[in-house]
Order: structure tokens, then C-alpha cells, then sequence
């Protein structure tokens, strides 16, 4: 009796339970591949908050601007200076 049971339940085994097994954890990986509802909040607070800091950065160079609108050059060739290999960067005019 023992020899025929153990190959019946290997064989069920091996074409029942690993498929099945294989299938549900397929389907979980695949349900749990988009994002969360708490991760899509946080995304969303901060693509408003870059929003915000970038019309905030536009606002203060507008205001720089308009006292000495010659900043932007000053600033460009101060980061343009040679770098550790003699070369001059693409900014300097």
C-alpha cells in the first residue's frame, strides 16, 4: 500500500500543488505592483510642493532681475571658471 501511496501524492504534488503555488504567488506579485494609495498621496503633495518652490524660485529671480539684470552673467562666469583639467566649461562666454 505504502508503494503506491508515496508516488500518488509526489505526482500530486508536482502537478497540483506547485502549479497552484507558482499561480497564486504570479498573482500576487502582478496585484502588488502599482503603488499604494498612501505612496500616491505622498507623490501628489510632493509634485505640489515642487510646483510651489519652483514658482517660488521664479519669483525671486524675477525680483533679482529687475534690480541688476546683469546677475545672471556674473553668476554664470563665476561657475565657469577652468576645471582640474585646464579646460574652460561650456558657460563662460
Amino acid at each position: 500500500m505504502e508503494d503506491v501511496l508515496l508516488p500518488i501524492v509526489i505526482v500530486g504534488m508536482l502537478f497540483i500543488g506547485l502549479p497552484w503555488m507558482i499561480l497564486h504567488y504570479l498573482t500576487r506579485w502582478k496585484s502588488g505592483r502599482g503603488i499604494s494609495q498612501q505612496d500616491e498621496m505622498l507623490l501628489d503633495d510632493l509634485h505640489e510642493m515642487a510646483r510651489r518652490l519652483d514658482g517660488r524660485l521664479n519669483s525671486i529671480e524675477r525680483i533679482i532681475a529687475a534690480e541688476d539684470p546683469t546677475w545672471k552673467d556674473g553668476r554664470l562666469t563665476d561657475l565657469s571658471a577652468s576645471d582640474d583639467t585646464g579646460k574652460i566649461s561650456k558657460f563662460q562666454r
